[in-house]
């Protein structure tokens, strides 16, 4: 018989989608914060940006107009050197046909989770690792930052916000991502007369914004230091990340690598990277006591 779609151990796109990418992008939270994604065919990718600024100037009639050259930058994301992430799973035929429940969703939200939450820290906290997995927010070259915070307080939130419109952000597209402790922080604030500043009414569902954003939640943020220890918290404009992703992510049935153990194993393979269009769309609110 033929090989088919319906019998082929690779999955088909289709069936990736819905089983790897789409899962991938709701559990992920750098994902799920609106970067704009760029699928490849795996080479790198090169997006232009605005380079330096012209000098317009007001000239009377007939004088002559001076020539300005524009600059022109870019960024290059998924260079050869940018590893994937990848996991195997393996699991006994037994076990597949004595389940009582659906082994193969059970397998694939535990890797889309996983996956997720390794693509996070290298897309939050990565340090890049000398060109072979992607560089975090935090350590993103040209950002803006607020340094040496201290106690988190709204006063540094709005020297963040400061920072941020000054950039030309687009406004819908600003988010916030702080630690857990860092937010409760500042749900803890109160006035002279010992009321919450930010959800009032204690019976109310919390609202997970600040002064207006979105604030995601994360443990991706590392704390560091001691007998002093520090944090960090983001505010960017997630429009103006960009994201390339390897347009053939990969979920691979093994049904007969491990056919002398009686075996079957599910493999995933994704390959991401990231970089900011326009560094001073993110603020970095640094030394953060924790």
């Amino acid at each position: 018989m033929a090989v088919s779609t319906a019998t082929a151990p690779e999955l088909t796109h289709e069936q990736v989608q819905s089983i790897l990418v789409k899962p991938l992008e709701a559990v992920s939270q750098f994902l799920a914060a609106g970067p704009r994604i760029f699928d490849t065919d795996g080479n790198a990718i090169r997006l232009p940006k605005l380079g330096g600024a012209t000098s317009p100037a007001w000239y009377g009639e007939n004088e002559q107009i001076t020539n300005s050259d524009v600059d022109f930058d870019e960024i290059t994301l998924l260079p050869s050197t940018i590893k994937s992430v990848k996991t195997l799973t393996r699991f006994s035929n037994e076990l597949a046909r004595q389940s009582v429940v659906s082994l193969d969703a059970a397998i694939k939200d535990r890797l889309v989770k996983d996956v997720a939450d390794k693509l996070d820290t290298a897309f939050i906290a990565g340090t890049g690792d000398a060109g072979t997995t992607p560089v975090g927010i935090l350590n993103y070259a040209g950002t803006q930052s607020v340094a040496t915070v201290g106690a988190i307080s709204f006063d540094a939130l709005l020297d963040g916000w400061a920072l941020a419109l000054g950039a030309n952000v687009n406004l819908d597209a600003v988010k916030w991502m702080m630690r857990p402790e860092t937010f409760v922080a500042l749900r803890k604030a109160k006035d002279t007369q010992e009321r919450y500043q930010l959800t009032p009414d204690p019976t109310q569902d919390g609202v997970f914004r600040l002064f207006g954003a979105p604030v995601i939640i994360t443990n991706r943020i590392p704390v560091v230091g001691t007998t002093t220890k520090t944090t960090q918290a983001v505010l960017a404009d997630f429009s103006q990340i960009a994201v390339a992703r390897d347009q053939a992510p990969s979920v691979k049935i093994l049904d007969q690598t491990f056919g002398d153990y009686d075996q079957q194993a599910i493999r995933v393979t994704a390959r991401y990277d990231a970089a900011p269009l326009n560094p001073e769309a993110v603020v970095i609110l640094k030394g953060i006591t924790a």
